[in-house]
């Protein structure tokens, strides 16, 4: 049986607010939450009361235009737009050592959804500035969420801007807008009175994509409705990287070489598998038959070396602490 939403006002800024660090934040009041969830998947549970304390956090995710800023000011390239290193990848084939990302491709038709294979593919060309392969452009794309960019990319875009990564209860946090307990960011109902509040798939995944709401791929930050502390796209659009490493169950993992078919973590200093950190919030590609991560619970692991063209990223801010 599903948890009754606890409904509570979103907090109120402190009485002498800080000015945001940077433009286009707003600040979240910290205090506690029911993070996860015990109703959907397994690496959600168990609900549990946590606290996070304030911080200032971007109200979109970051912008194609913004990190082609980022890029002009520093000369930074993306992990994608690299030819990859043969001795990380031992017994590679060389074309899939050439600069390339994932790229969404639809089947024809239906497909086992327990091989992404069926609808990833590895795009010689395609990074940040050419998201579906060398002949696209960011064309109309400006205000789009930057896409095909790796942990490290979002890394270094982060500490240019004066920033850092959420963590994950952080991003929880924001994402539910004050609204404890509830499913979504809004409520409980995903299409309250048919109204579509988040760029999702609708239709069949992978080869049905009604689009009713208006998007084949990504949209313009900020074209739905905020949530309860102003932010947009905290669902759906584009998953966001967090700064945390994953972990199966919300547990500390220690020692190495775990079996291969463990869904407990990474250990960043594990040698036998690639780290992988948390990505929140879902994307344009999930779906009511696969992935029903558009909630602010849903977590799902990415490696760190990985771009594809639908995961983005968020920056927050925290203040310094009293001395």
């Amino acid at each position: 049986m599903l948890q009754k939403a606890e409904r509570r006002p979103a907090p109120q800024p402190v009485t002498e607010q800080p000015s945001p660090p940077r433009k286009g934040m707003v600040w979240v009041e910290g205090g506690e939450f029911l993070m996860g969830s015990n109703n959907f998947y397994p690496e959600e549970a168990p609900v549990r009361r946590v606290s996070v304390e304030s911080f200032w956090i971007d109200v979109t995710p970051v912008t194609n235009r913004q990190f082609e800023e980022f890029v002009a000011a520093t000369g930074w390239v993306t992990e994608a737009e690299i030819p990859a290193n043969p001795a990380d990848y031992p017994g590679a084939k060389p074309e899939m050592l050439a600069p390339a990302s994932l790229v969404f491709t639809p089947s024809s038709g239906p497909v086992d959804l327990q091989n992404p294979a069926n609808w990833w593919t590895y795009v010689p060309g395609a990074n940040w500035r050419r998201p579906y392969g060398p002949d696209s452009s960011l064309d109309e794309l400006a205000d789009h969420p930057v896409v095909h960019v790796t942990w490290h990319d979002v890394q270094a875009y982060s500490l240019w801007a004066g920033a850092d990564m959420p963590t994950e209860k952080e991003w929880e946090y924001a994402a539910r807008g004050g609204l404890d307990g509830a499913i979504y960011a809004w409520g409980d109902a995903l299409n309250p009175g048919g109204r579509q509040l988040a760029n999702t798939w609708q239709g069949m995944f992978p080869y049905q994509n009604r689009g009713t709401d208006g998007w084949e791929r990504t949209s313009p930050v900020g074209f739905y409705p905020a949530n309860g502390y102003g932010l947009h796209d905290m669902i759906g659009n584009v998953w966001e990287w967090t700064s945390d490493w994953w972990t199966a169950k919300h547990q500390d993992v220690s020692g190495c070489c775990q079996s291969a078919g463990s869904a407990a973590s990474v250990n960043p200093m594990d040698p036998c598998r690639i780290p992988q950190k948390v990505l929140k919030g879902g994307s344009h590609l999930c779906a009511p038959n696969y992935c029903r991560r558009y909630r602010p619970a849903a977590r799902h692991p990415h490696p760190v070396d990985t771009s594809t063209s639908h995961i983005g990223f968020r920056c927050v801010v925290r203040p310094p602490k009293a001395s």
